[in-house]
């Protein structure tokens, strides 16, 4: 996929793969980052980038010798898989409606949760890692339950994407479901 270099003056790049054109603020909040001393190389801004608190949202800012929790914010955690399925586009033609239909009603989206929780779900053995987690996050569990399977909201998406070699593509963002938040916040603090 082809990037673009902004225009901006700024001591480090910012390569932008984004599809669509920054608004001023955005410009602005990449040129902020950009110019930190500890900036590696270049900054990038993905596809899906839009504006935050601080840093874009959607944006990688490697550093070197420094570490900004705040630049990435609330996605600490968040769940992203792409996943190439075995068919072309072809085989979606007049199918599409009814699949979106379908996914809305089999995944809850925004703050809904799952009424009940499935015992494949209560059954995994990782649940007992939540008790090494940072004081704060690790009570976090009761709430996880309900929440896998499930959409969330905010900037979460799940979406049928065709390549460039016309193979049809799930793409999902799960999000962190608040304990990004609570991890941004303490190590801020």
């Amino acid at each position: 996929m082809p990037y673009e270099k902004l225009e901006i003056s700024t001591p480090k790049p910012v390569l932008s793969w984004a599809n669509h054109a920054l608004g001023e603020k955005e410009t602005k909040m990449a040129a902020n980052v950009a110019s930190l001393p500890f900036v590696f190389k270049h900054v990038a801004l993905m596809p899906d980038v839009h504006l935050g608190k601080g840093a874009l949202v959607g944006s990688v800012i490697a550093t070197k010798e420094a570490i900004i929790p705040a630049a990435v914010g609330v996605d600490i955690g968040c769940g992203i898989i792409a996943v190439k399925m075995p068919f072309t586009a072809n085989k979606l033609e007049g199918k599409l409606k009814q699949i979106r239909l379908d996914i809305e009603a089999a995944i809850p989206v925004g703050f809904a949760e799952n009424k009940e929780v499935e015992k494949s779900v209560t059954n995994w053995q990782k649940w007992s890692d939540f008790k090494e987690l940072h004081q704060g996050v690790q009570h976090q569990d009761n709430k996880a339950l309900k929440q896998l399977g499930s959409l969330g909201g905010g900037n979460h998406f799940i979406e049928v994407c065709v390549d460039t070699e016309n193979f049809v593509w799930l793409m999902l963002h799960s999000g962190s479901r608040g304990i990004g938040n609570l991890l941004a916040q303490q190590h801020i603090e």
